[in-house]
């Protein structure tokens, strides 16, 4: 799904966002280096699409921090999970590597891709891509949660203290 239909889910939600138009950004250090924080308010987001056995996740939080992919997994009640292919990220979201971004589920039409969102997040303006990594828009945290719910996405909140 382009850029331009994610901004008319987000219309046709009333969601209101801020967007940014900027050089492609592939990762968080290059999303730094063109000072995108510093020309939108919110907090930047790193966003790791992964996989376990035949379930699938995409797993959002700041993007300064590490992944405790140990501590995800068995909140996740997954033995291990690993990181997923480029093939498997275009095939279910419709992304390449460099542009994940939790609005990729608007494009699993068979919803086989959980959504997990960090707990630290809550309450908080985010950073994240509109599926192309040309641009950022800031959005709250409730609406990505309304997002992946418009769609029929299952979304779970890991809170570390859940363990």
């Amino acid at each position: 799904m382009s850029a331009e239909k994610v901004y008319s889910l987000l219309a046709e939600l009333g969601i209101r966002y801020e967007k940014l138009e900027h050089a492609p950004v592939y990762t968080i250090a290059e999303a730094m280096r063109e000072n995108i924080p510093g020309r939108i308010e919110g907090t930047e987001c790193k966003n790791l699409f992964l996989r376990s056995g035949d379930s699938y996740y995409l797993y959002v939080l700041e993007g300064d921090r590490n992944a405790d992919l140990k501590a995800l997994a068995s909140f996740l009640n997954e033995k291990k999970l690993r990181f997923a292919s480029a093939g498997e990220l275009n095939g279910l979201l419709g992304l390449e590597a460099g542009s994940v971004t939790p609005l990729g589920v608007i494009n699993d039409a068979a919803k086989r891709v959980t959504l997990v969102i960090d707990g630290s997040l809550r309450n908080r303006k985010l950073l994240v891509h509109p599926n192309v990594n040309t641009a950022t828009i800031a959005l709250m945290y409730e609406d990505l949660i309304r997002i992946a719910e418009s769609t029929g996405h299952s979304c779970r909140v890991f809170e570390k203290g859940e363990l």
